[in-house]
């Protein structure tokens, strides 16, 4: 990945930042709901 190429597209780079968050807030999501039902179950 060459980062100045991203840099310079600043548009480009915004798209690539929102899916990386997307991407990121899925599986935080995906993991509490994991630790949510495990808890639930040795309850």
């Amino acid at each position: 990945m060459n980062l100045s190429i991203i840099l310079s597209n600043l548009s480009n780079g915004k798209i690539m930042i929102a899916i990386f968050a997307l991407v990121c807030i899925v599986l935080v999501a995906i993991v509490l709901s994991f630790l949510m039902k495990s808890k639930k179950k040795s309850e």
